[in-house]
């Protein structure tokens, strides 16, 4: 048997961005992203046996210009505060994004075809 488990965290100017903890932290992380270009990085442990295989991905992602309107409705739906960087792109959040390039399931939280990869490699 196997344990497969996996997070993702927004990074931008080599900072990770927690999970906002109120709606003020939510405004300025979105602000901070706002017209600006991120990075999502997802790691993954597998753990088979008695040994663990580690990797990660990046996903860049654009952010539209955000006006104070839209980062008002956006921390309204609450989608915010269970999230790195104070969004997702599971959801409402998907209209904040203007262009990602990279592993889009690594975005989603789980890169499937990386992680197939991987699995191939260990079940050899």
């Amino acid at each position: 048997t196997g344990v497969i488990g996996a997070d993702t965290v927004v990074v931008i100017d080599d900072k990770i961005l927690e999970k906002p903890s109120d709606e003020e932290c939510a405004r300025a992380m979105l602000s901070e992203l706002s017209g600006r270009a991120h990075y999502l990085t997802t790691g993954v442990c597998i753990c088979y046996h008695d040994k663990k295989h580690t990797f990660h991905v990046e996903t860049e992602v654009k952010f539209t210009e955000l006006t104070k309107d839209m980062i008002d409705w956006y921390i309204g739906t609450g989608e915010s505060f269970d999230k790195s960087g104070g969004y997702g792109t599971i959801g409402k959040g998907a209209i904040l994004v203007e262009s990602i390039s990279g592993c889009y399931f690594g975005m989603m939280g789980m890169p499937l075809n990386r992680l197939y990869t991987e699995l191939s490699k260990i079940l050899q």
